[in-house]
């Protein structure tokens, strides 16, 4: 359908705050607009104007028009028959969006139920086939299963599975595949595209991942607070930016940290040697007289971490990444191998080795995907950052652990007196360089980073990049960076490990393996990976 939705002029205030200022864009039906920008640009405010659920006191101007008709006239009642029947969403976090204690054939048959006039039996059977047209046939999922006995990519595909259990007309898509490894991410995006083709409904795809939108999407916006920057065909915007924002998204993207004044890794003298990990976990099931087997997260994995030296661990969600840092950190009891840090056994056989040292312990730190959710929102900066120092034999007290806070604060890129704000009076990327700061207070030789830049905006994580490099040059620390963006992978790190079932398929430098795979998994992770030239290419292809 032509003109599906058009928006025209659209202006929200929350009190004298001006949130969106003059809002044009336009969705057609078969087609998928991708809306791109930083956190705080207006992409999801715009997206929950169109749904009518912008936050208390939110004043909102312009037109919003959905098959020709006004939105913003529309009642309440009027919007909740809208909501889930012609217009679905989809939003970036399926757990928090999926019921815990509802079945996912419940949950389903429930958008079924509130906008069909069907009995039970048969919503069952629409979100039988609902979850199967989503890749989630009842003989592998069942209905009767909850969300937490599905990965990631699988709950997301539920969410999807409510989202168009009606068909709607349009569906807005709010950063779906942000927390997805590339694998899962190519499925959910391919899923998405099939659907548009299939039911002619229009898609408005808000991200921050250029290249995503670049594979996907034939018309883009481009938003920078609140404001639309550019706006148009996907190959004519990227292909002559114009706008000065523009340029900088593209170049943030990307981006590749410069390394100076670095020395050579010592690969006779690692600062981390893991021999032999292996983490196994009760089997399910059995009975009585047989005990079902154990499952293996991580199979004798050994590698090491040269001083001054990054190294990558990539793969797919469930691969046994997390659970190898746990292991590493002595936070999950190992059923064999041992740890040793600067030359120290840290963790051996089964747990943690209570004889090693604190001194030992404080070498190693970590920095998490999620940095508001590892602070305790309670306290300030400054007792958040001193807490590492509990670790030392002779911690700093009054004016000197002050002082060192500070220090820490200012080398991460933050002012001294942010020491006395709450962290929720942060943003995202200045989070995590609280959490930076904390990893670095006690002066660690190696700090695992877990996800800890994927659920950043570009330019700020070209910013942490940097930081990270800075530090790593100034100081001669190890990073062991766990991601399943590739791209920031390749950028940073000297080496890379690939795991796929609980083992390293392969490692090597970073360059090298990016560049020549050899390991039939590694291609398939790199040819999962969206790439904006790639895109382009094709694009152009098409055309001609």
């Amino acid at each position: 359908m032509k003109n599906l939705l058009t928006i025209k002029d659209l202006s929200l205030n929350i009190g004298e705050t001006k949130i969106l200022q003059d809002i044009d864009l336009e969705v057609n039906g078969g087609e998928i607009l991708g809306v791109i920008g930083e956190s705080g640009s207006g992409k999801s405010m715009s997206a929950l104007a169109i749904m009518q659920l912008a936050p208390g006191g939110a004043k909102i101007n312009g037109s919003i028009k959905f098959k020709g008709e006004e939105l913003l006239k529309f009642s309440e009642k009027q919007m909740c028959e809208l909501r889930g029947s012609e217009i679905g969403m989809i939003f970036q976090e399926p757990m928090s969006a999926l019921n815990p204690v509802k079945t996912i054939g419940e949950q389903v048959a429930e958008t079924v139920l509130i906008h069909s006039n069907v009995s039970k039996r048969e919503a069952q059977q629409i979100a039988r086939e609902v979850l199967e047209r989503v890749e989630l046939p009842s003989d592998e999922f069942p209905l009767n299963r909850f969300p937490h006995q599905l990965s990631g990519g699988q709950r997301q595909r539920v969410v999807i599975a409510m989202a168009i259990a009606h068909k709607p007309a349009l569906l807005i898509a709010d950063e779906p595949t942000t927390a997805l490894d590339v694998t899962t991410q190519a499925q959910i995006l391919k899923l998405l595209e099939k659907l548009v083709e299939e039911d002619g409904m229009g898609l408005i795809l808000i991200t921050h991942d250029l290249a995503v939108v670049a594979e996907v999407a034939k018309n883009v916006v481009i938003m920078q607070n609140g404001i639309v920057v550019e706006a148009g065909e996907t190959l004519e915007v990227f292909s002559d930016l114009k706008h000065p924002y523009s340029k900088q998204l593209f170049a943030a993207s990307n981006h590749v940290p410069k390394r100076v004044n670095r020395a050579k890794p010592d690969k006779e003298k690692p600062v981390l040697r893991a021999s032999n990990i292996l983490r196994q976990y009760p089997g399910r099931g059995g009975s009585f007289f047989k005990k079902s087997k154990p499952f293996t997260a991580v199979d004798k994995v050994s590698f090491y971490i040269a001083k001054g030296e990054n190294v990558g661990l990539v793969g797919e969600s469930g691969c046994g990444k997390s659970t190898l840092s746990r292991a590493l950190l002595a936070l999950d009891i190992m059923q064999g191998g041992i740890v040793h840090l600067d030359g120290e056994t840290i963790s051996a056989g089964k747990g943690a080795n209570k004889g090693a040292s604190r001194a030992a312990r404080r070498k190693m730190q970590v920095v998490f995907q999620d940095p508001y959710g590892s602070f305790n929102p309670r306290h300030r900066v400054e007792k958040l950052v001193a807490e590492p120092f509990y670790l030392l034999d002779d911690p700093p007290r009054g004016i000197e652990r002050r002082q060192r806070v500070e220090k820490a604060l200012i080398e991460v890129g933050l002012n001294a007196a942010d020491a006395d704000k709450y962290i929720h009076e942060f943003s995202g990327g200045q989070r995590q360089r609280v959490a930076i700061a904390r990893a670095l207070i006690i002066e660690p030789a190696l700090i695992i980073l877990d996800e800890a830049v994927s659920a950043l905006d570009v330019s700020i994580r070209a910013q942490i990049l940097d930081l990270l490099a800075q530090l790593s040059d100034k100081r001669g620390i190890s990073y062991l960076f766990i991601s399943h963006d590739l791209s920031v992978v390749r950028a940073i790190t000297d080496r890379v490990l690939v795991m796929r079932d609980g083992v390293i398929v392969e490692e090597g430098e970073s360059q090298s393996v990016f560049a020549n795979p050899q390991h039939p998994y590694t291609k398939q992770l790199l040819g999962a990976v969206p790439d904006i030239e790639k895109a382009l290419a094709a694009r152009r292809m098409q055309q001609a």
